[in-house]
């Protein structure tokens, strides 16, 4: 995914605007298949173990 980079002068456009105008991409990825809730399961555990870590770390 690349991004444009600018020269520093505009073209009179406003940046959110080009944004709006981006469609959102599909992805094919077959949901029912047991490697994507492999997937899914592993992720959200990960991030669980990030919570209780970054909550702990608050608490100090």
């Amino acid at each position: 995914m690349s991004e444009r980079q600018g020269s520093g002068a505009t073209s009179g456009k406003d940046q959110t605007s080009d944004d709006q105008k981006k469609v959102q991409e599909d992805f094919d990825i077959d949901m029912d298949a047991p490697e994507t809730e492999r997937a899914a399961v592993a992720i959200q555990s990960q991030f669980r173990k990030f919570q209780k870590k970054k909550q702990g770390a608050d608490d100090s």
